[in-house]
């Protein structure tokens, strides 16, 4: 199948990865209401189709937090995705220098930040709010001396959301010895995965993190993840990143107005609209429907981007009539990833170019600068 859609590589990214992984990637909090509205709402949008106005080539290109990219998106930043490739984050950070864009690395990837920059040269950084601030230097640190200059700080996981398949599938252990062993055959039932990830991929840390737990497996990680995470969180840890940290800071997680209002006022450079997926809170807003209050609170002393259930290069044109000023996709380029590697992460990121130029050719507008609510039915 020559997949022509995120939902194509959707399907083969689940004949290709053990179940546990599969799961990982898909599942969300509860009901997993969050994530089928985070799509749905963007179904709900219509824009005005334009004929009459003279526009034959289009211009995609923007900068982001002085980031020059070919257009408003960014492989936003996807915990263990190394396991659903070689090397997985070294894989989507080339692919998305390959399309004039970049990966944003997750503190939780299995390539640190080193490798990927050898790889691709310096992604933006993602980082969580954790216990042991002297670690938080440590990072910041080596992500600013490897040339990283936008930091994502997380602010919507101080508790891990009630996120019913990964306790099935025993993500973070509990599984038992008969679970490990069904684990163990699922995914001897996937050789190509095996060969390519299990054999190939080693080693199997979270990298970034090794140092802090000892690199000693998933079990030594999941213990220490669990006394990690901070869990009560104000302005006040925002600005001790902001004196840590010379380089642009946007807030990730952020859905209710106020809390745009406090990051900004507390040194940030922006936010990201994100319900994390909809794999934290199942009863939030999504990104895209809480995006237009978010706007209005930052009232643009910041730049604001969103992510969740970006789907198509038509939603990264609806989120920008609403006030973005770009999108961050995690789900699409996993599913990518897991099913061709560097190419698929590549062909998708392209898909989501080419349907944006379509779509703004469609609007009648001819530059990315120039989308703005005119464009909205």
């Amino acid at each position: 199948m020559t997949p022509v859609c995120v939902e194509d590589y959707r399907k083969l990214a689940r004949r290709r990865l053990p179940k546990v992984l599969s799961e990982y990637i898909e599942g969300g909090a509860l009901t997993e209401s969050a994530v089928a509205r985070n799509a749905a709402d963007f179904g709900a949008i219509r824009l005005r189709q334009r004929v009459l106005t003279g526009i034959d080539t289009v211009n995609t290109a923007t900068t982001i937090l002085d980031t020059p990219l070919s257009m408003p998106l960014v492989l936003g930043p996807v915990g263990m995705s190394g396991m659903f490739r070689r090397r997985g984050e070294a894989q989507g950070a080339r692919a998305a220098r390959g399309a004039g864009t970049i990966a944003c690395l997750s503190t939780l990837s299995i390539c640190d930040l080193r490798e990927v920059h050898a790889a691709a040269g310096a992604p933006w950084f993602q980082l969580y709010l954790l216990r042991d601030r002297a670690h938080m230097t440590v990072l910041l640190e080596r992500a600013w001396g490897l040339g990283v200059r936008v930091l994502a700080f997380t602010v919507d996981v101080a508790v891990p959301g009630e996120r019913q398949r990964e306790h099935r599938q025993g993500l973070a252990g509990g599984l038992g010895a008969v679970g490990e062993m069904a684990r163990a055959i699922d995914g001897l039932m996937h050789p190509a995965w095996m060969w390519d990830v299990w054999l190939r991929g080693r080693p199997h840390a979270f990298g970034n993190v090794a140092e802090a737990y000892g690199g000693n497996g998933f079990a030594g990680f999941w213990t220490w993840v669990r006394a990690a995470f901070q869990v009560s969180l104000t302005p006040d840890d925002i600005a001790w990143i902001r004196q840590n940290w010379p380089g642009k800071l946007i807030i990730k997680g952020v859905i209710d107005p106020e809390d745009a209002r406090r990051a900004i006022d507390a040194g940030a450079d922006g936010v990201i609209v994100s319900n994390h997926g909809g794999r934290q809170l199942d009863s939030a807003l999504s990104g895209i429907a809480a995006l237009p209050r978010v706007v209005e609170a930052v009232d643009g002393r910041g730049t604001v981007l969103m992510d969740g259930g970006v789907r198509s290069g038509e939603d990264v044109v609806k989120a920008l009539a609403l006030g973005a000023s770009g999108c961050l996709i995690g789900r699409p380029w996993a599913w990518a990833l897991a099913a061709r590697g560097q190419a698929g992460v590549a062909h998708v990121l392209e898909l989501y170019r080419r349907q944006m130029a379509t779509t703004m050719l469609l609007a009648g507008c001819d530059d990315v600068a120039s989308i703005g609510p005119q464009l909205l039915a």
